[in-house]
C-alpha cells in the first residue's frame, strides 16, 4: 500500500499525504509547499510516507 500512496505522492502530494495522516498539521504544510515549489511537496509527501 506504501508504493501505492507513494506514487500517488508524487503526481499530487497533499493526496498522498492525506491518505497516509488525514487533516493534520502535516496535510497543510505539504498544501503550502506544494503552492511554493512542487518538488518540496513531493519530498515531504514521500518523507512522511516513509516515515510512518
Amino acid at each position: 500500500m506504501d508504493l501505492l500512496r507513494i506514487i500517488i505522492a508524487i503526481l499530487l502530494p497533499p493526496l498522498g499525504v492525506f491518505l497516509q495522516v488525514g487533516f493534520g498539521k502535516h496535510f497543510w504544510l505539504n498544501i503550502l509547499l506544494t503552492i511554493l515549489g512542487y518538488i518540496p511537496g513531493i519530498v515531504h509527501a514521500v518523507y512522511i510516507i516513509a516515515r510512518d
